[in-house]
């Protein structure tokens, strides 16, 4: 459309210097030669940029009028074959046009229908509300929407499948919803109606879809944890004694949970010569720890295991587990403290030399978990938890394992209540 504006605009300059050249040549003294060399121009101008525009022009108007020929019959091509009945009607509810899913569904032929009323079609009681709202959509009042009724069910073959979307136990056969929308044909003044029948489903009830099925791989991982739970309590229930507890339980929990494993327990028993040994953990009284009178046991490294020949375990094996502030307060808060990643480096405290623990172990998460025993009158513990610290189990991931998820952190506090009973229970108590 711009080439054509241009080249029309073109043609309208062309003319009036033409007209311009006539007038000059008419003019007394006026120099012939001149005004022919400008005339020459104008015809060469015409020859080589007027003229090869203009067979372009004619050009791209022959391809668009081949094109706008080729539309309509795509159109019409897929009117008859879309897969609902489709009707255009005129404002009085007359036939234009019929698809042949219409035809089916009213059993007629289409060259039958087209000039008829489609309320013939209906059942009597239809027929006003139907021809009122064709007549309204053509005035230009919008699209309507309304159900309307077959005096007989569709015809359908013996045993032949009903259509999409209308299956015999969720739809009435002679209810249809009728869409009514305005469609201007092009090169017509008035106004048609586009009317698309549907059937009439029944609301059918809410199903609540099945739940996926989980991951393989967080199958395969809950299984694992559930085997992991299930050697730690085979383990404890053979162990002779606390330090034997100790050690089964490191033993599972290393490198198959862990790189590393730390066990701080409550003031216990001292061994001769003063060497401190894993026997039974202090139990604190319960009501002491209430009121905040009592004296608060203090925690003493009791087990190290780590990776054979690292460096860091004996610094670990040294260090005051008071000086732990995430050991601190899973014992004294009596809940399991979870790092991923820990951006403060002193979060396990330091080592003797001042360097901080988590950065000696290169610790990519850390899990502290209380190992905590339920009171023995059943009272609830300080601050309403009901349970009472004896000790504290310390998990280290280090490189390139992957971080403690909260699955693996609720396993590690059964693990730990375990360990737990077996530290204080009776076995711990009956002598070797």
């Amino acid at each position: 459309m711009a080439g054509a504006e241009e080249f029309a605009s073109e043609l309208v300059d062309f003319r009036r210097r033409v007209e311009e050249l006539k007038s000059a040549r008419a003019l007394p003294g006026a120099e012939p030669l001149a005004t022919l060399d400008a005339a020459l121009f104008e015809l060469q101008h015409a020859a080589d940029v007027l003229w090869p525009r203009y067979e372009e022009l004619m050009a791209a108007g022959h391809h668009a009028n081949h094109a706008d020929s080729r539309e309509p019959q795509l159109l019409r091509a897929l009117f008859q074959r879309l897969p609902v009945p489709v009707t255009l009607l005129d404002k009085d509810a007359v036939v234009r046009r019929m698809n042949a899913a219409a035809g089916e569904l009213f059993a007629v032929g289409a060259g039958y229908a087209s000039g008829r009323a489609l309320t013939g079609s209906l059942a009597h009681g239809d027929r006003a509300a139907f021809r009122s709202q064709v007549a309204a959509v053509s005035r230009g009042e919008g699209a309507r929407s309304l159900q309307v009724h077959l005096p007989h069910p569709p015809h359908e073959e013996a045993g032949a499948p009903r259509a999409a979307g209308c299956p015999a136990d969720t739809a009435d056969s002679t209810r249809l919803r009728v869409t009514l929308s305005a469609l201007h044909p092009p090169g017509e003044k008035r106004s048609a109606v586009l009317a698309v029948f549907q059937p009439v489903v029944h609301a059918m009830p809410p199903t609540v879809p099945p739940p996926p099925p989980p991951e393989p791989a967080r199958t395969v991982r809950h299984i694992e944890l559930l085997d992991l739970v299930d050697d730690m309590a085979a383990e404890l229930l053979v162990a002779g004694g606390p330090q034997e507890a100790l050690d089964r339980a490191a033993g599972v929990l290393r490198g198959r949970f862990a790189d590393w494993v730390v066990l701080d327990l409550a003031d216990g028993a001292d061994a001769p010569g003063g060497e401190a040994v894993p026997e039974t953990p202090r139990v604190p009284d319960t009501a002491d720890l209430a009121d905040g009178s009592g004296d608060r046991p203090r925690l003493r490294r009791a087990l190290t295991a780590g990776p054979a020949g690292a460096e860091p375990r004996e610094a670990l094996d040294r260090q005051d587990p008071a000086s732990a502030p995430l050991v601190t307060e899973a014992f004294e808060g009596l809940a399991q403290r979870l790092l991923v990643r820990p951006e403060d480096p002193d979060a396990l405290g330091a080592d003797a030399t001042g360097s901080p623990v988590l950065t000696r172990l290169a610790a990519r998460s850390v899990l502290c978990v209380p190992l905590t025993v339920p009171p023995e009158d059943g009272a609830p513990a300080a601050g309403g938890a009901v349970g009472t610290a004896v000790g504290v189990l310390t998990l280290v991931r280090t490189g390139g394992r992957e971080d403690f998820a909260l699955a693996e952190a609720g396993a590690a506090d059964r693990m730990a209540r375990h360990l737990a009973l077996a530290l204080t229970g009776p076995r711990a108590h009956a002598p070797g």
